[in-house]
């Protein structure tokens, strides 16, 4: 029976334990999307992890939304990556690059000027952005015309390329929060009436083209994706998350992808995430949400899942896989600090040991 600390392997990916830090946008890149020192030294700190899945990062100007997040569709981008991956390559880890292309879920403000924005259907989501002008409504996309789609998922398949030459291991396509793909499933988001709207099967077209894509960019064996049905982040809404997931793992689970990255989230539409999951999903499975060192450990003994994801406890715990391992106690993560520009509440927090006075 496997363990926390137990080696596994997902795909291509030897992982020397099953601690998997989750992706988590940080906000502390330049404004041009490229990563800097405090990175370097945030991902540096954290790669005693089995595999490191980075914040998401934008493969394309119009995938941006959020304000200093990082990118890989620019040769500068892929220069200054580099550093980070090598960083974490040194301390003996592991690293995938999440793509996130965040669709209708953007602020003009917090792009380039003249950046358009782009989703299935010209649908604006109902909330509001951090920008540095203050909180701002996201704007009405403009849908993406049938003969364009090829172009995003292109784009896609371009900052695989530039992630495996800026040293990632891998990439995971971020498929839920109410971001691009999640919004081509989603019935309340897409409206289209082309091949890519409509029924279930249409419209997990443009994830599953994606996907395919990606693994032909850098091989099956080197790509995730993470899936929430029924997560309604983000303004999200699909009338039947079940059955459009069904369909999406049913449609991808032969192509020797390295994993599933399923967040474990029970929602009024769908009780039970893990039982979807193993209803059409027979490759390695990462889950995430809110879990425990006990409850890891009982959903590994139970074969429940290949590895854990753990998020807010990477935050403040640099080195959480010792702090797990000895029985070590876990520092509380600031919440204040959690988008802020700087070191503070990034890079500061300590390994284990007596707690500097904090200014």
């Amino acid at each position: 029976m496997a363990g926390l600390f137990d080696p596994v392997r997902l795909g291509a990916l030897d992982l020397a334990n099953r601690i998997v830090m989750a992706p988590m946008t940080r906000s502390r890149a330049d404004d041009d999307g490229r990563p800097n020192a405090l990175l370097v030294d945030y991902y540096r700190q954290r790669a005693t992890a089995g595999l490191i899945v980075s914040e998401g990062i934008q493969p394309s100007i119009a995938g941006k939304g959020y304000a200093r997040t990082p990118g890989l569709h620019e040769a500068g981008q892929v220069a200054a990556w580099q550093p980070v991956t090598a960083a974490v390559h040194g301390a003996g880890g592991l690293i995938a690059a999440q793509l996130m292309h965040v669709g209708r879920i953007a602020a003009a403000a917090n792009r380039l000027w003249g950046t358009e924005t782009i989703a299935p259907s010209a649908i604006a989501a109902r909330v509001k952005l951090w920008t540095p002008e203050g909180m701002r409504a996201t704007e009405t996309p403009r849908a993406l015309e049938t003969a364009e789609i090829a172009g995003v998922i292109g784009d896609y398949a371009a900052a695989a390329r530039n992630a495996v030459a800026a040293g990632f291991d891998a990439v995971e396509l971020h498929c839920t929060s109410g971001y691009l793909p999640a919004q081509f499933m989603a019935s309340g988001s897409n409206v289209r009436s082309d091949g890519y709207g409509g029924a279930a099967i249409n419209r997990i077209r443009f994830v599953v083209e994606t996907l395919e894509a990606l693994a032909e960019a850098v091989g099956a064996d080197r790509v995730g994706f993470r899936i929430c049905p029924g997560n309604p982040f983000n303004d999200l809404f699909d009338e039947d998350p079940a059955a459009t997931h069904g369909a999406l793992l049913d449609a991808v689970d032969g192509l020797g992808l390295a994993y599933c990255h399923l967040i474990d989230m029970t929602v009024p539409q769908v009780v039970d995430q893990r039982a979807l999951a193993a209803a059409h999903w027979h490759g390695p499975l990462i889950l995430n949400e809110s879990i425990d060192q006990p409850r890891a450990e009982a959903l590994l003994t139970t074969g429940a899942a290949d590895a854990i994801a753990f998020g807010r406890l990477f935050v403040a715990n640099p080195d959480l896989v010792r702090r797990f391992r000895e029985g070590l106690a876990l520092a509380p993560f600031d919440a204040a600090t959690l988008y802020a520009p700087g070191a503070a509440g990034y890079t500061d927090y300590p390994a284990w040991g007596p707690a500097p006075v904090r200014r």
